[in-house]
């Protein structure tokens, strides 16, 4: 199935502001909330199901004889038609 972006925002943000964004979106999760993604005229609300599945990566990238760059991706994923359920080992953040 091919992939539709609905919603996309990438810049420098100092770890303050990324703080608060990620702080909305779990006062959203704990609340069941719907999470609201805007930037200029874009926009997109979203409903999370009660047990999404959530994924956390960490990645290097870059050619192999360059400068690297390191990331941490968050994403939660759910199904547009209803509930998924699904188990996975336990996550542990510090």
């Amino acid at each position: 199935m091919p992939e539709e972006v609905l919603f996309e925002s990438e810049g420098d943000r100092s770890r303050e502001e990324i703080a608060s964004y990620l702080r909305t979106v779990a006062e959203n999760l704990e609340s069941g909330g719907e999470i609201t993604l805007k930037s200029g005229s874009d926009e997109v609300t979203l409903d999370p199901s009660s047990r999404p599945t959530f994924e956390v990566k960490a990645e290097r990238e870059g050619p192999a004889d360059g400068a690297k760059e390191l990331s941490v991706e968050f994403e939660l994923e759910w199904p547009e038609d209803g509930e998924a359920a699904g188990e996975s080992g336990k996550l542990e953040i510090e």
